[in-house]
């Protein structure tokens, strides 16, 4: 049994799947993708994505999950990033046939919106971010990182600040520094083509339709409209809204619910017994703001923008004329308490302040999505009480999966992914790391700096 059918339900249940288990998984919702999903809006008709979310290469266990689900092909892959300062002038960052970690030191040269002496810092603290030991970093944050390394407080908002706050959906203050140097570690000194950004050509929801014939061709299901009342060792609980209660037996129980939600349907047995239980009812939570934008006229002609110093750090064209636009706005606390119009009306100050061009276009709608519990706060309060998937010591044989639970990762789609590829593991008797996808390998230059897989 697995109770929930977010990513890392998901990801679970076609391993065990496609390892011959015959598989049950609930998913409350009557969607697969949990927080990673689409929803038809009622204003409009359109399936719209909660928010935008984007792989990269180095993100080698989901896009082996988007593999097995046969959608590896609805990913559009960029290979360059587009920055842009009020007044639009834009810098382009993109990777150059020099061989990591170098290969984006042409474009980085030519930053418009950094000074020279900025540069100079940059390089100096990405060859400090290669050298490191990340996991001596667990108990402090990424701004002390960088305050070490000599990052003035400009260079912080207008380079570091954008990336942290988009990969770990918290600032560099805030964010726990070992989450933010895999980032950088994996994700751009590793590989030239680790950055490299995908963007979904489909709505979210639909790159999971083909998860139910997996499991169906292993004897198992998918039961949506389903929710969990209580888990236990052998048996879950569950509930579809017509009829009683019904009690499935079964041999092994992942858990791959929110954290939130994991103690009010946990056996107060396995509660009282198993300390990872009480670290789920600890993890606290960033939220995402998602600004869905359609225009009379085209106004964004990039697919993709950062906002540099921006209250909006990203924008995302959705259409090939660029007049269907989703902002994107992570670590949005200040933003949730704001109305739809507020939002609106921030949104479009920055939009028409790095786009001067929009400022005649006509809003035909505007769609503000908040998920205020968008993902798990890497803080390092947090990070030292992630729980492992299998219990230790035996306390119970629960097994957990999401992105919060120890992977390694910050709150993404990979995480996710490699939480349930590990329970997985565990379920068919390997250890938790043993059906991994191994990550990209260091190139020999960047082991040459210091950089270790």
């Amino acid at each position: 049994m697995i109770a929930g059918g977010g990513i890392a339900g998901i990801a679970a249940g076609i391993r065990l799947a496609q390892a011959g288990a015959k598989v049950v998984v609930v998913e409350t919702r009557k969607k697969l993708g949990g927080r990673a999903t689409s929803f038809v809006d009622v204003r409009t008709g359109q399936t719209l994505d909660n928010c935008q979310h984007v792989a990269l290469r180095c993100c080698t266990n989901y896009l082996d999950l988007l593999e097995r689900l046969g959608v590896i092909d609805e990913i559009e892959w960029h290979d360059r990033q587009f920055w842009i300062e009020r007044g639009g002038r834009t810098s382009v960052v993109k990777r150059s046939f020099l061989p990591a970690p170098t290969h984006f030191s042409p474009s980085v040269a030519m930053l418009s919106f950094l000074s020279l002496n900025e540069k100079r810092l940059l390089a100096q603290c990405m060859l400090a971010i290669m050298r490191v030991d990340r996991s001596q970093w667990v108990t402090r944050t990424f701004g002390e990182f960088l305050s070490q390394h000599g990052q003035t407080d400009r260079l912080i908002r207008r380079f570091w600040e954008p990336v942290i706050v988009s990969a770990c959906n918290l600032g560099v203050a805030r964010a726990a520094a070992s989450s933010a140097l895999q980032v950088f570690q994996e994700g751009f000194c590793a590989a030239r083509t680790s950055a490299d950004i995908g963007i979904a050509r489909v709505p979210l929801v639909m790159l999971y339709d083909s998860a139910e014939a997996v499991l169906a061709r292993a004897g198992g299901e998918l039961r949506l409209g389903t929710s969990v009342r209580s888990i236990g060792e052998r048996k879950v609980t569950v509930s579809s809204g017509v009829g009683p209660d019904e009690s499935l037996l079964c041999d092994r129980v992942i858990c791959a619910l929110p954290p939130e939600r994991v103690g009010d349907v946990m056996d107060p047995q396995i509660v009282a017994r198993d300390p990872r239980m009480g670290a789920m009812a600890r993890i606290t939570h960033s939220p995402i703001l998602g600004v869905h934008l359609r225009f009379d006229r085209p106004v964004l002609l990039t697919p993709h923008a950062v906002l540099v110093e921006g209250s909006v750090q990203w924008l995302f064209r959705k259409d090939d004329e660029g007049t269907s636009i989703h902002a994107v706005i992570s670590g949005a606390d200040e933003w949730m308490p704001l109305s739809e119009a507020e939002i609106t009306q921030r949104v479009l100050a920055d939009l028409h302040a790095y786009l001067p061009g929009s400022a005649g276009a006509t809003l035909l709608s505007s769609r503000p999505v908040k998920e205020k519990r968008a993902t798990f706060a890497c803080t390092p309060e947090v990070e030292q009480i992630r729980p492992p998937v299998a219990a230790p010591r035996g306390e119970s044989e629960i097994l957990l999966a999401g992105d919060a639970v120890q992977t390694g990762w910050p709150a993404t789609m990979e995480g996710a992914t490699r939480s349930g590829y590990m329970a997985a593991a565990v379920v068919l008797g390997k250890e938790p790391r043993g059906l991994l996808v191994p990550d990209v390998a260091p190139a020999p230059l960047a082991r040459a700096f210091g950089l270790r897989g």
